[in-house]
């Protein structure tokens, strides 16, 4: 590809599951990305996995920080000069299975911390770099979830983070509407990460039941996010949900 032409993207959260698979799917694509991730070793990984001839760049960075937010946007504005696209993908569960009355203040401050204010901060900078480039615009591609639209038991901080991204979403099309912005969401349901693992063993239902559930592979979701990436600023996915066919979610399970 021209370098001329070529679009840059940054994903966070990049070092394992749908991070690393979309991180992946668009360097095959010939993007060059950067990868960010609080880890250093994991991002080295992806890079590694993406091949030879990719242009990858690793950038450790704690999205719920600050100054680690500023510092990598200003790595990926050394590197590349522009961002075309942010894909914000970094996220936790957090303790898993706790009932809501014993959910610590740290805990939901935690999943808080990097599921939205992270996420907030990473579109706040690249939309201060896409409103500034020439020539201007971008893309911006929150990963929700299922649990955007319906929570499972013991899940309140990820749900309501989750529910916030929405929000998130419908505010920043509409602010980057003037300046050639374009945002969407994608909620996935059960992609086998190291996050759904569970999901093969058994999980708690709404009628209080362990079961197992049905889940797709990651590199689905990645092709996803590809289509909506690459699409022309004057058209945008606004919602996207993608999920194991199966997976009880629709009706009754």
């Amino acid at each position: 590809m021209d370098e001329s032409t070529k679009k840059i993207a940054l994903v966070t959260g990049a070092g394992s599951g749908i991070g690393r698979s979309v991180a992946l799917t668009l360097a095959a694509a010939g993007w060059a990305v950067a990868v960010a991730g609080r880890r250093t070793e994991p991002l080295e990984e992806t890079a590694q996995a993406a091949g030879e001839g990719a242009d990858v760049l690793c950038v450790r960075a704690d999205v719920s920080d600050p100054d680690d937010v500023t510092a990598l946007f200003e790595s990926v504005r050394a590197r590349y000069g522009r961002l075309d696209l942010l894909f914000n993908n970094a996220g936790t569960f957090g303790p898993g299975g706790v009932p809501l009355e014993d959910l610590t203040y740290e805990a939901w401050r935690s999943v808080v911390d990097v599921n939205l204010t992270g996420s907030f901060l990473c579109a706040q900078a690249a939309f201060r770099q896409m409103k500034r480039q020439d020539p201007q615009g971008g893309r911006i591609i929150n990963n929700g979830s299922i649990s955007a639209h319906v929570p499972r038991p013991h899940s309140i901080a990820y749900t309501a983070t989750k529910h916030a991204m929405t929000g998130l979403t419908k505010s920043l099309s509409l602010d980057g509407r003037p300046y050639r912005i374009a945002c969407g969401q994608i909620d996935i349901g059960n992609a086998a990460t190291e996050m759904t693992e569970r999901m093969r063993t058994g999980i708690l239902q709404a009628n209080g039941r362990l079961a197992v559930e049905p889940v797709m592979d990651a590199a689905d979701v990645a092709r996803t996010v590809l289509h909506m990436a690459e699409l022309p600023l004057e058209a945008n996915v606004q919602f996207a949900t993608v999920m194991a066919t199966s997976m009880p979610y629709i009706g009754r399970g």
